[in-house]
């Protein structure tokens, strides 16, 4: 089996496809998807977890809803980007699978302690359930292998000039986060905006003739419209997979050591990563900030696994 991993999310876009990496990829054994409110309201991220898991076939992966506002700070969502139902594009169909009663941080708790070796957690999301984990159950902190999560950015935000929008949503969490002892990689802008679903990517998911690569273009294609009117980029960048990629195979993400603070107070700067990777503020490193990405390798991965996936689905 591979490492298990829990995808905590808020599909949306980008998050619909780390959704399908972990699923179709040997390398990652994923036991839960677990959904907060983030890029749409939680109801809304929930069922589109639901309607991703439908369509790829995943079917023994359970679901579950966690938190419908961020620790401290009403919620932001971003239906700007991602659509008013947070999954615009594709028409999809009733979903066939459902989520489970549990709470996701109860779930989370539950596969960590029954699990027979420890698990990373990895949060493409705002961060509110990963630190109601660590602070109403500190006694799992021993069973998380790592955090690898998908936040921050070491240069520039996309909600403010300062703030990528998951840090953003809820510093709070993100300072739990960062603060806890627990080994965390840091998959931030600079990097994922290496992960461009360019023109070639969309005919290779095409070229799989399957449905669900079909859905990937569709969904790749509404994300593009929404980057290039909002942020004027060519394509589109596919943010959350990266952290999946970086634990299925860490030579596909470079990382460097470096002290992470998350800015709580600032007027325009609330929500900012500082990374101080050339140690001026003389902290020991408490994340691994990655850096550069293996394009051809990421695409390659993430591609087989649709592939593996619409095979299942479309036998």
């Amino acid at each position: 089996m591979g490492v298990p991993i829990i995808i905590d999310c808020d599909p949306g876009h980008d998050d619909a496809l780390a959704i399908m990496l972990a699923a179709g990829d040997p390398a990652v054994d994923l036991l839960a998807i677990t959904t907060v409110a983030g890029n749409q309201t939680l109801e809304k991220t929930t069922l589109n977890a639901r309607r991703v898991c439908t369509v790829a076939g995943i079917t023994d992966v359970p679901v579950a809803a966690g938190c419908d506002r961020p620790l401290v700070a009403p919620l932001r969502t971003a239906g700007d980007v991602h659509g008013e139902s947070g999954l615009d594009g594709p028409r999809f169909p009733e979903p066939t699978v459902d989520a489970v009663p549990e709470h996701a941080v109860e779930l989370m708790r539950r596969l960590l302690t029954e699990h027979p070796e420890p698990v990373t957690l990895v949060p493409t999301a705002p961060l509110t359930n990963i630190a109601l984990l660590l602070t109403r159950h500190p006694e799992v902190r021993g069973r998380i292998r790592e955090i690898v999560l998908m936040g921050g950015s070491t240069e520039r935000g996309n909600r403010t000039p300062a703030a990528e929008f998951n840090v953003h949503v809820d510093p709070e969490a993100a300072d739990i986060v960062f603060r806890s002892g627990v080994p965390v990689t840091m998959c931030g802008l600079n990097v994922t905006h290496q992960a461009l679903a360019t023109p070639d990517v969309l005919a290779r998911l095409e070229g799989l003739g399957t449905e669900l690569g079909r859905t990937c273009v569709e969904l790749m294609t509404f994300f593009a419209g929404t980057y290039r009117r909002l942020y004027g980029f060519t394509a589109p960048p596919l943010h959350d997979p990266v952290a999946v990629a970086r634990v299925l195979d860490p030579a596909i993400v470079h990382c460097v050591e470096a002290g992470v603070t998350v800015e709580l107070r600032g007027e325009y700067t609330r929500g900012a990563t500082v990374v101080d990777l050339h140690g001026y503020l003389g902290h020991p490193p408490n994340a691994r900030v990655a850096l550069t990405l293996d394009r051809d390798l990421f695409w390659d991965r993430l591609i087989n696994a649709v592939a593996t996936l619409g095979a299942r689905a479309n036998p």
